[in-house]
């Protein structure tokens, strides 16, 4: 009986569609290296590298194999770059207009990467993680016995979702999640969702999926 109540909007909200397309952001081989990736010095000196010393350092990983890195100097200065960039299993390759192909290992969890030996650790944006409960859930794949959506976006990139039915039963989910502009992706045991989202000034977080003709809008709890 649970599982008839929730079925059409399970379908709608938390299962991958077979039917993808090029730019399908499911596709992307290597998804938890997606998005802005931190390391911070331990001490107020930064950290030395031919003859400069660094603060902090940020990389940003896309879909299209695109990275870009800006290095904070002790003195305030930023150093930038940015070039296309190669993966594998074990091997980071970065290519920059007029410099050597650059070759790192790498170890990869969702928020955390070692790069050479060198910790860095993923953020989100600073208004998405926190509590969500929805105060309207609509389109065409919607079972009309939904009563509402919880979403738990954690800082570290795991998240909980719970369908809630009229009746007050529920189905929850629980996985980690990745992001890329506006896109969020949740990958939990049985599969994945992409949806877009935007950040309302009003504390409400609005997700759409056209594929599916879902919107649920959310209200900061």
């Amino acid at each position: 009986m649970l599982r008839s109540i929730f079925l059409s909007f399970i379908l709608s909200l938390f299962t991958w569609s077979y039917t993808v397309t090029a730019d399908d952001l499911t596709e992307f081989d290597y998804p938890l290296l997606l998005g802005d990736w931190y390391w911070f010095s331990t001490t107020d000196e930064g950290v030395e590298s031919e003859g400069i010393h660094y603060r902090a350092m940020n990389i940003k990983f896309n879909s299209a194999y695109h990275f870009k890195v800006r290095l904070l100097r002790t003195d305030g200065r930023i150093d930038e770059w940015e070039g296309k960039y190669d993966i594998d299993e074990t091997t980071l390759t970065m290519n920059s207009a007029g410099q050597p192909a650059q070759q790192h290992e790498y170890v990869l969890s969702y928020n955390q990467f070692l790069l050479d030996g060198a910790r860095f650790t993923k953020l989100a944006p600073e208004n998405l993680p926190g509590r969500w409960r929805s105060s309207m859930i609509k389109g065409q794949d919607v079972d009309k016995r939904v009563s509402e959506l919880k979403l738990s976006l954690r800082p570290d990139f795991l998240f909980s979702a719970q369908v809630i039915g009229k009746d007050g039963k529920q189905i929850e989910h629980k996985g980690i999640y990745y992001l890329e502009d506006d896109r969020i992706v949740l990958i939990y045991e049985d599969g994945q969702h992409d949806s877009h989202f935007k950040l309302g000034g009003d504390n409400t977080l609005t997700l759409t999926n056209k594929q599916f003709g879902m919107e649920a809008v959310m209200q900061r709890q």
